[in-house]
């Protein structure tokens, strides 16, 4: 089973409310049965019944308590979800639709796996910007460095620094696709 798969469960609320159908995820379903056995577990009690790791038991419990549609409380009343966090069944919860579908909080990226992101992204486009050189080159044989450079960006449909050009062309260079010009340095030869 998915832990994205949504299930819908039954809630029974005050009389006023009656009942609701909640949308939720497979590790929200989890939280959330666990208030058939009691109105109030604290963070630690719930990490240690369902077993889910802690970042997503954050993610989770911020859902439930913190959301738009907050079917449980949290002492104390904050964003962010602590060790010490205690949540309530929320009986007083109101809500104008019968079915509520209560979506997962996105985290935000760290630094460290926006920077790893970022170098899959260079890696990928790596070999686009290989294709795109040599494709060049095939069709004009001998090219100065700035016109090579202008066809690149051209050709390429994402933004690329002129250093990863320069670094793909000497990388192409060692492999024996490319030569630098005997009279010039700045000029290259397609090799065959």
């Amino acid at each position: 089973m998915s832990t994205c798969s949504p299930t819908v469960l039954c809630a029974v609320y005050s009389a006023l409310q009656g009942k609701k159908e909640l949308q939720v995820s497979l590790f929200q379903t989890l939280v959330l049965c666990m208030f058939n056995d009691g109105d109030r577990f604290s963070f630690e009690e719930v990490k240690s019944v369902t077993e889910i790791e802690e970042v997503e038991l954050r993610r989770t419990l911020q859902s439930l308590a913190c959301g738009k549609a907050r079917v449980l409380t949290k002492e104390p009343k904050s964003k962010d979800v602590g060790d010490g966090d205690v949540f309530h069944f929320n009986d007083d919860f109101t809500h104008k639709l019968f079915r509520i579908k209560i979506n997962q909080i996105q985290m935000k990226e760290t630094q460290e796996e926006n920077s790893n992101t970022s170098e899959r992204v260079i890696q990928d486009r790596q070999y686009q910007i290989d294709a795109a050189i040599v494709r060049i080159m095939k069709m004009r044989k001998t090219l100065l460095h700035q016109d090579l450079l202008k066809e690149c960006f051209g050709q390429l449909k994402f933004p690329a620094k002129a250093s990863d050009l320069k670094k793909r062309i000497e990388n192409l260079i060692d492999r024996d696709y490319l030569v630098r010009s005997d009279g010039s340095t700045n000029e290259y030869n397609y090799v065959a």
